[in-house]
């Protein structure tokens, strides 16, 4: 079946450019095309697409306006442009908030280097959030009032969660990648201040993106989130947020471990990568590790989460109906790792008792 999309964007070239990207897949179709957002919501309500590429920064009404006005009115699986600067990166929290399901950074050299690469994300992500308008909710008004909200998942009918296993948690680590801001939202929102253990996060983010995200969450939740540095602390109730560009190491011994941040290989396609967060842990956590891989594409955290299952730690999963992406859970899961699969709102609850 044939996926329509809009094609929003006050730049004519760009929109351009973007449909002939999209038709290049014969599974893709673009319907119309809008310059500001004030045609976006019009050609929503006309054209009935099945997902909109838009743009924040357009005259007359921006990206941000038009996703909530459209989530009002006509809820439509958004995924947005943005550019990766700190303003960017402010604003492309506040469209996912408004209800956009995804991002993409508007420059394609900054999406992969390869062009053909480029184009094939771009074109996968579209068709994977077009299988999502069962998860998009409306919206209200204005984007700061969406602080008192928990995530585009907040429809999921929450379920008695039996937790299982018994034994010690020294560490809760987390990894995901398309759909994750939310995620990690949902869950960071609705842990108490008084969280006995240190956590840390691995998100698919660009560099610029990870220090506004973490602010972000801190000023939201109970209990403390930063941006990790080379040599941080693991704390009880900090969560601490892998710097995009980089990859962070979990080094020490229990009781006194504590985060490196290096360089990345140039080589490595994910940067943060979950896989190598998580192999470092296991050498710091044997047994003791709450991991958990949320929504996203690819499968990056299989093999850490393997390599910590075979010594002992417990491995959760998100299910298919709440993720954006159902890849690097369906990983998990396809391997055989997860001791436990939940639905997004159920995993706070899950955690606490787990803890």
């Amino acid at each position: 079946m044939t996926t329509r999309v809009l094609v929003v964007d006050d730049s004519g070239f760009f929109r351009r450019r973007v449909k002939e990207i999209l038709e290049e897949d014969p599974l893709l179709t673009v319907i119309g095309d809008a310059a500001n957002g004030q045609e976006a919501i019009d050609k929503t309500i006309e054209l009935k697409p099945d997902v909109i590429t838009m743009d924040i920064e357009m005259p007359i009404m921006d990206g941000i306006k038009a996703t909530q006005k459209i989530m009002q009115t006509n809820p439509t699986p958004i995924v947005m442009f943005s550019s990766l600067t700190t303003e960017g990166a402010k604003a492309t929290l506040d469209a996912l908030e408004a209800g956009a399901l995804d991002f993409l950074p508007k420059r394609f050299e900054d999406i992969s280097q390869d062009r053909d690469e480029a184009k094939k994300l771009l074109c996968q992500r579209v068709h994977a959030i077009a299988q999502k308008k069962h998860m998009l909710r409306k919206t209200v008004s204005s984007v700061s009032a969406s602080s008192t909200t928990t995530s585009s998942a907040a429809s999921f009918t929450r379920t008695p969660v039996n937790i299982g296993k018994s034994g010690g948690i020294d560490l809760v680590a987390i990894g995901t990648s398309t759909g994750g801001p939310l995620a990690l939202q949902n869950i960071l929102l609705n842990l108490p201040a008084d969280f006995s253990k240190p956590i840390v996060m691995i998100q698919h983010m660009p560099a610029t993106f990870t220090p506004a995200f973490a602010k972000r969450l801190d000023q939201m939740c109970k209990i403390s989130v930063k941006e990790a540095e080379d040599g941080d602390q693991l704390k009880p109730g900090l969560a601490l947020l892998a710097p995009g560009g980089k990859q962070m190491l979990v080094e020490g011994r229990a009781g006194n471990a504590v985060v490196r941040v290096i360089e990345s290989e140039p080589s490595l396609t994910y940067k943060p990568s979950v896989d190598i967060t998580f192999r470092s842990i296991n050498k710091v956590f044997p047994a003791k590790t709450l991991a958990i891989v949320l929504t996203g594409m690819g499968a990056d955290g299989r093999e850490g989460a393997r390599t910590l299952k075979a010594q002992g730690s417990e491995i959760w999963a998100q299910d298919e109906e709440s993720c954006v992406v159902y890849g690097m859970p369906a990983a998990i899961v396809d391997a055989g790792l997860a001791d436990k699969i939940l639905s997004l709102n159920d995993f706070s609850e899950a955690i606490v008792k787990r803890v």
